[in-house]
């Protein structure tokens, strides 16, 4: 079982006036937020405020580039060749460089979003294509994976610094990919709850699917997204019960 992971959540993903979570409230909680690039969600005025906001908390920031597609929120499967979507990665890293520059910090890691994810976690080639681009601009970055999918396998191909990812409010497949939203108990709301089993998890070494089965796997990171309702009760509530057990919480 590690004895220290980080803690990371996907967010500064408002756009204008229209306001999606409670970055505030969870850069007290978290180590590591992956910030949206204006691709599905977010704008610069946002991500300046959420990586200001970060800097000053001691937060490592990193790049969160998805589809372009506010409307669905990046989490529609969209059928874009793998060669625009590297220009696009490594578009939407480049600004949240200069963002982060600009606020006194610096891109830590990159991790793709939403429906781009799941792809990836099933494509290594459009995987790979994702990572080398970012990777083109930043040789140093950490890849943030989803844990035992292709995702990871594109990182270990690529040999690069990689961190595996597992998720606090998301239920698995058997294949260590999520469970679609649009299924019952695909995302979980229960503070109680997520605790406990992301310390399984943990002391496994593995993850735990909806089934039951145990998917061995390195875990890094531990992340939970900004936009799930009540994600702040569930933040806090996992942060103090893996304290409890004697786990620290620190960025990559």
């Amino acid at each position: 079982m590690p004895t220290k992971v980080d803690l990371n959540a996907d967010m500064g993903e408002s756009f204008g006036p229209w306001v999606m979570g409670d970055d505030t409230a969870l850069l007290d909680i978290i180590t590591s937020a992956n910030v949206a690039c204006g691709f599905h969600a977010g704008d610069p005025d946002v991500m300046d405020q959420t990586m200001r906001r970060a800097v000053a908390k001691n937060v490592g920031i990193g790049a969160h580039p998805g589809f372009a597609d506010l409307k669905g929120f990046g989490r529609r499967n969209l059928p874009i060749p793998a060669d625009e979507l590297a220009n696009a990665v490594a578009y939407q890293l480049g600004a949240a460089q200069a963002m982060a520059r600009r606020a006194g910090g610096r891109i830590r890691h990159l991790k793709l979003h939403g429906a781009l994810a799941n792809m990836a976690s099933v494509d290594v080639a459009l995987a790979k294509a994702c990572y080398q681009a970012a990777l083109d601009v930043d040789p140093d970055l950490v890849i943030m994976v989803l844990a035992a999918t292709e995702q990871e396998r594109a990182a270990r191909d690529l040999d690069c610094h990689w961190a595996g990812e597992i998720f606090a409010d998301r239920a698995y497949n058997d294949d260590a990919t999520l469970v679609d939203r649009r299924l019952p108990g695909a995302v979980l709301h229960n503070p109680a709850a997520v605790g406990p089993r992301i310390l399984a998890m943990l002391q496994a070494d593995a993850i735990i699917t909806q089934s039951g089965k145990h998917i061995p796997c390195k875990i890094d990171t531990i992340c939970l997204h900004g936009d799930t309702p009540g994600a702040v009760s569930i933040a806090r509530g996992l942060r103090d019960h893996l304290t409890a057990a004697g786990i620290t919480l620190s960025p990559l």
